[in-house]
């Protein structure tokens, strides 16, 4: 059985046998008039450049494949467990200097990880003016934004010595309004226009620009949207994310031992398990690539053979199980409002979430039935509003009864094969009821591609296992 997807008139037709995750998964080679040409995006994250030994692996892996043009650098990580974030150091080296307080050897401590780096790659690279003048914007509070972009600026100024590709600083090209919100048409017509006359770049991940030229942040893990935004901007044909795992995993390792790896999971499905707690990528990260359906492919900097996950905008090819994963988050409560007749009364819940809007408290699932509806929060932003919003509701519907119940936690039981498989809420209760896990709520999309679980706090790890327990291990 195989798929077949024309990228364009002269291109090779993408073959992939279902089963085989990524085998040519996509054309060697890309024809733009008479030259053959590929663009691939590269990321790295900061545990992959976090020495020079790290860089060194990062090196070979560019090398080892010509179309790997654009590369997105993080800053540089942990060495090992007792080690600090460069981003981390540099957010308390801002703090102290715009108080006041020392900072020089914060500041020392920065500057010998990227000599560490350099030296250990045998550059001829000194970076005495970039850290005076970072000096001097710290002293002048630049900002925290400011401080924690320099990470990736130094980390992509030393990525370009050691490949021998143009830096382009992100502040240039990545751009925000004034009210710090991500200018993404803007962005990708200057970014689009300033590629297009290079061959090969480094561009450093997380930051950009606003109008007056100060710099803004994506949130924290924001190299990934740099990565997918850059990926938009070339029309590449993959866009790598390169990492510490060989790729998304069906559960959390820390819940599930050695969980399986997801070979395709589309954006969708990745966007709902991202939600609720997957964190191999930031969930931002899918929006641009999703614009022109570019995939993106997870890999793992340690285990370069690995084929990791490919994440698409649709597939043809058959999950391995029924679900494709499951993750979830703690920390909600649960406000049960009941009323006879609800059902028939108009703007009913319209006037329930308005109570919670004026509170500025977001809803994440609104369950119902005939005479009942209970809205999910998130408890820590609720508790400080709850007897504000309790007597909001009475004002609103005159509810028969309202009762809040606390430390509840939500599952996310995702996957596009759910909807070719009869029962697979049927399987889920058995699996909880089996691990005596009480189920306090269930809601399945309309799509049929996720099922919501609500449970106590205390039953989420016992839930995330039973699930994984009757969708993967029994299947194999």
């Amino acid at each position: 059985m195989h798929c077949t997807q024309i990228i364009s008139p002269k291109t090779i037709d993408i073959s992939i046998e279902v089963g085989y995750h990524f085998q040519k998964a996509l054309p060697s080679k890309m024809w733009q008039g008479d030259h053959t040409i590929m663009k691939k995006v590269v990321k790295f994250g900061g545990s992959s450049l976090a020495s020079a030994k790290q860089f060194k692996k990062v090196g070979e892996i560019i090398r080892a494949d010509k179309s790997r043009r654009f590369v997105v650098p993080s800053a540089p990580g942990k060495r090992n467990d007792r080690d600090e974030k460069v981003t981390d150091m540099l957010y308390a080296c801002y703090d102290a200097a715009s108080e006041g307080r020392s900072y020089k050897k914060i500041l020392e401590k920065i500057r010998g990880r990227y000599d560490e780096i350099i030296e250990g790659l045998g550059l001829n690279l000194n970076l005495d003016h970039e850290f005076a003048g970072m000096e001097e914007n710290f002293l002048a509070k630049a900002g925290k934004d400011y401080a924690a972009s320099r990470g990736e600026y130094l980390n992509g100024i030393v990525m370009a010595h050691y490949l021998g590709y143009e830096f382009i600083d992100a502040a240039e090209v990545i751009f925000f309004d004034e009210q710090g919100n991500f200018e993404a048409e803007l962005t990708n017509r200057e970014l689009s226009e300033r590629l297009s006359h290079v061959e090969r770049a480094v561009i450093p991940g997380f930051y950009g620009s606003r109008p007056d030229g100060s710099v803004k942040t994506f949130s924290r893990g924001g190299s990934d949207v740099t990565g997918s935004i850059v990926a938009r901007a070339v029309h590449a044909d993959l866009y790598e994310n390169w990492t510490d795992v060989s790729g998304f995993l069906v559960a959390d390792p820390r819940i599930v031992d050695n969980p399986e790896v997801i070979e395709t999971i589309t954006y969708r499905e990745l966007r709902e398990l991202s939600y609720m707690g997957a964190s191999v990528l930031h969930e931002d990260a899918i929006f641009p690539v999703r614009k022109e359906g570019i995939p993106i492919n997870i890999r793992n900097t340690n285990r370069p053979e690995d084929r990791g996950t490919l994440i698409v905008e649709t597939t043809c090819r058959r999950p391995l199980h029924t679900i494709t994963g499951v993750a979830g988050k703690k920390g909600f409560c649960a406000i049960n409002i009941e009323k006879a007749m609800m059902n028939t009364e108009v703007g009913f819940g319209r006037k329930v979430l308005s109570v919670f809007e004026q509170s500025g408290i977001s809803f994440e699932h609104m369950p119902s039935g005939i005479d009942t509806m209970t809205i999910f929060v998130h408890q820590s932003e609720f508790e400080d509003h709850e007897q504000s919003v309790i007597a909001g509701i009475h004002r609103a519907v005159s509810p028969d009864v309202v009762e809040l119940e606390s430390d509840l936690a939500l599952v996310a039981v995702v996957g596009r094969g759910m909807r070719a498989n009869q029962g697979t809420a049927g399987r889920v209760f058995s699996a909880l009821a089996h691990a005596r896990v009480n189920v306090k709520m269930i809601d399945q999309g309309s799509s049929e591609w996720n099922i919501i679980i609500g449970v106590k706090n205390d039953d989420f790890e016992k839930a995330i296992r039973a699930i994984y327990d009757i969708f993967v291990l029994a299947d194999l």
